[in-house]
């Protein structure tokens, strides 16, 4: 091969200069790597709005709780002040069925210790001319007499009634319910105690009868109680009213 001039003598000696300084292509990893710098970025702005809405919801959670808890202690504070005037209601009329009580059974001894010491059996007195009179007799049965050979019988049945009377009293809440109570205590343990402590033995003790009225048996004052508390007890119930002063709703 002839050499001319201007043609150099190794003709891959130009391309082995000009290959240093051409740029060598990027890694595809390495190419990738720009683009990932806006993900990163774009991944920090989303855990940005994350942690907010989680403030934000905790916020708003604590904000609901509170209306919660206000709500829970109001509903709390109402129940106990109910239950503290129901409280006082059911005192208020036991006060009042135990102060009828005491008073009838008081009024009853009081009368009978009169009529045994100024009366004489078989010698009536008339106080209201033929419409009342004083009659002193000595009753072993239940009224009218009936029953004279029962009188422990008569006894224990009067003091189931006491007992029973003493358990409902707790429920009463009206003022009739707690007065007819009162009378039917009272009247009961008046003619309990003659029966039990009178002549002529415990439990067969006789009940001390004074009051007279024309077609109608000899009585006392506990026998009156009863009958009241019977009449009053039967308007009660027609009325509608139940022991705890609740009403039956109308049909």
């Amino acid at each position: 091969m002839q050499r001319t001039p201007g043609t150099p003598l190794n003709p891959t000696s130009s391309s082995q200069v000009d290959d240093p300084a051409t740029p060598e292509p990027a890694d595809p990893p390495s190419a990738g790597s720009p683009s990932s710098t806006p993900a990163a970025a774009t991944g920090g702005d989303t855990s940005a709005p994350k942690g907010a809405g989680a403030s934000a919801g905790s916020a708003a959670g604590g904000d609901t709780s509170a209306p919660e808890s206000a709500a829970s202690s109001s509903t709390t504070s109402s129940s106990s002040n109910s239950s503290s005037e129901a409280g006082k209601r059911s005192w208020k009329w036991t006060v009042v069925f135990g102060g009828v009580g005491v008073v009838v059974l008081f009024l009853d001894q009081l009368t009978k210790a009169l009529a045994l010491a100024h009366l004489t059996p078989g010698e009536p007195v008339n106080v209201i001319g033929s419409l009342l009179k004083f009659n002193l007799i000595r009753n072993s049965g239940a009224a009218f007499s009936l029953g004279a050979g029962y009188t422990p019988y008569i006894s224990a049945v009067q003091i189931i009634v006491a007992l029973g009377v003493i358990y409902l009293s707790r429920k009463l809440g009206s003022a009739g319910w707690s007065v007819a109570f009162g009378l039917l205590f009272g009247g009961a343990v008046g003619n309990i105690l003659d029966r039990i402590f009178r002549e002529p033995s415990p439990f067969h003790g006789h009940v001390v009868d004074f009051l007279q009225t024309p077609h109608w048996a000899i009585f006392n004052v506990a026998d009156m109680a009863v009958t009241s508390a019977a009449v009053l007890l039967v308007i009660q119930t027609l009325r509608g009213v139940k022991l705890d002063g609740t009403r039956e709703p109308r049909k």
